[in-house]
């Protein structure tokens, strides 16, 4: 049987480079080589391209290599010595994390190339990093969101009712976000945003659990994992902002399935199934949400390549639905169609 030709991409130039290592090494660990034939192709926090034999300590001295463009050559081009030598790809599965991974630059460079990949297209992972823009349109879908407001650095905001969260519109995780008590914190909290994305969105608080729901496949029929709560000993929820995030945060846990009634529990999955679709999302995604006292479904955020690590939250939903990361992945880039 041949295999598949697969390339994947991890590291970038985010904050979260870290993390999409973590991503790849699990995996590395998992993905079938009997299927694929991997092409591990990272990127450095400088944005150079290495073409590597994994994830591990040292990728980053691997050759060098870029994406061709040529849809006539689709896969990529190896540099050594002015010579280049050509390697094709029939899929590339990125395991990349906040901007230019999962805001719709790096699939826009695939849809050039004219590579299947795994994951949203152009239009869906552009919308879902900007929070903002989706709480516009899923508000339009008739998802409940919350009452929001963009400012830029410097700017003078009055009217609001506290506590708010102070974020970056356009980030990836708990990076540059701020809980706020008082008028007296906002513009410290705005300017720690703005180091992150020039837009600056500031939220009210909903008073509610965080849940969140995986979502698998396209189109009519989708797969959903189960749902997870976030449990809170103090503060608010900071993925990847933990030193040893391997051993645990500091103040949250999560619960798996999560311990809520049944029926709410179906709510949750259709609430995420049904802002999955109006987001245009496809492949993957996990919808973060709260729950409010009186049941009511509230979207927080998507995250179109969420994190695959030994910890993450998306293939821990998916293994307690009876979907482990082997068969995850394998479902995964058979949805890479287009």
């Amino acid at each position: 049987m041949n295999r598949l030709k697969a390339g994947i991409l991890f590291g970038g130039v985010s904050e979260e480079h870290p993390v999409s290592v973590k991503s790849a090494q699990e995996v590395a660990r998992h993905l079938d080589t009997g299927k694929y034939e991997p092409f591990w192709i990272g990127i450095t926090k400088d944005g150079a391209w290495k073409l590597c034999d994994g994830p591990e300590a040292g990728w980053e001295a691997g050759r060098t290599v870029v994406l061709s463009p040529d849809r006539s050559v689709p896969g990529l081009l190896v540099l050594d010595d002015g010579k280049y030598e050509t390697i094709g790809l029939d899929v590339v599965l990125p395991v990349l994390h906040g901007k230019f991974g999962e805001d719709g630059v790096v699939q826009g460079l695939l849809e050039l190339s004219g590579i299947p990949y795994a994951g949203c297209d152009v239009p869906s992972s552009a919308l879902c990093m900007d929070k903002s823009l989706a709480y516009v349109v899923a508000g339009n879908a008739g998802i409940a969101t919350p009452n929001f407001r963009i400012v830029r650095a410097g700017e003078e905001v009055e009217g609001l009712t506290y506590p708010v969260f102070v974020k970056p519109a356009r980030s990836g995780s708990s990076f540059g976000v701020s809980k706020v008590s008082g008028r007296e914190e906002l513009a410290a909290a705005i300017e720690t945003a703005a180091q992150y994305d020039s837009k600056v969105l500031i939220e009210e608080a909903v008073d509610g659990s965080e849940v969140g729901c995986a979502i698998l496949g396209s189109g009519p029929e989708l797969f959903a994992g189960e749902v997870d709560r976030v449990a809170l000993s103090h503060g608010f929820f900071r993925i990847h902002q933990e030193d040893n995030p391997e051993s645990g945060s500091e103040n949250s846990t999560f619960i798996v399935p999560a311990d809520i009634p049944a029926e709410t529990r179906a709510r949750v999955q259709e609430t995420a199934k049904a802002i999955y679709r109006a987001l245009g999302c496809g492949g993957l995604a996990r919808v973060d949400m709260f729950l409010t006292g009186d049941g009511t479904v509230v979207l927080n955020e998507v995250n179109t390549l969420p994190g695959l690590t030994s910890y993450s939250r998306y293939p821990r939903m998916m293994a307690a639905a009876g979907l482990p990361l082997p068969d995850l992945i394998d479902r995964i880039v058979a949805g890479t169609a287009r």
